[in-house]
């Protein structure tokens, strides 16, 4: 491993965001922490997986370099976590160099794997490298939170939907479960969604059988059509439905 930077050049302000460092190696730790701070970042550490979860909540950081051998809790339980709580994006460290290591980190959802021993000026490139994509892929969604699928009109943010006929916006007066369905086929309105896929991310838990499914996209499609808004969601036999039809 490189060792620990002693340049003279006073180190970047800290204006690029703050870093989670989950390693039970203080080595380790005071080192990524040198390199992170030499270009601009803040950093909080953690020794252990309970910590690093509980750091997790305390600072809402940019993005967390998590080792996957540590007590309590490893990497794996750790990532699983963070994952259940949303997309801070995870950069893991590991001692393994072994393929299926690195498809359960990226199975599991982390963004970037490198194995130790490493360059820390390679660490802090691919922090770089994980902000930009993360932060762009943030900025092309803030930029969908309006579907808009023919003149039907999705706003994710107000939660309302419209049918905009002939210039003229009439809101649709849909319950939260026709209004999970509809943005969720409007997101991407040529495919084909199972019944199966749509029962697990749109329906209230409790819901289990697929044919309630259909008696709540029939409901959808009657108020649309009543806002002449006609064939929509469109149905696929035997498989599922697509908000567009064809």
């Amino acid at each position: 491993m490189s060792t620990l930077f002693t340049g003279t050049a006073p180190p970047l302000p800290a204006t690029r965001g703050l870093i989670l460092i989950v390693e039970d190696e203080p080595e380790i730790v005071e080192i990524v922490r040198a390199y992170l701070a030499r270009d601009g970042f803040r950093t909080a550490t953690a020794a252990n997986g309970h910590e690093g979860l509980r750091q997790h909540l305390a600072h809402n950081p940019d993005l967390v370099i998590l080792d996957v051998a540590m007590p309590e809790l490893d990497g794996w339980e750790v990532l699983t976590e963070l994952r259940r709580r949303g997309d801070t994006p995870v950069i893991m460290l590991t001692a393994h160099d072994q393929d299926i290591d690195k498809l359960t980190g990226l199975r599991i959802g982390a963004d970037d794997y490198v194995v130790k021993p490493f360059n820390p000026s390679e660490v802090v490139a691919r922090v770089r490298a994980v902000l930009r994509r993360t932060q762009a892929n943030r900025a092309s969604a803030d930029k969908a939170r309006i579907l808009e699928c023919g003149p039907l009109r999705i706003d994710l943010d107000l939660h309302q939907a419209h049918a905009v006929i002939d210039g003229v916006a009439l809101a649709l007066p849909l319950t939260l479960t026709e209004f999970r369905l509809a943005a969720y086929l409007a997101r991407t309105p040529q495919r084909v969604v199972a019944r199966s896929e749509l029962l697990t991310a749109c329906l209230p838990e409790g819901d289990t059988l697929e044919r309630t499914v259909d008696s709540h996209i029939s409901k959808l499609r009657r108020k649309l059509e009543d806002a002449r808004i006609v064939g929509m969601p469109f149905s696929i036999r035997g498989v599922g439905y697509r908000m567009a039809a064809e």
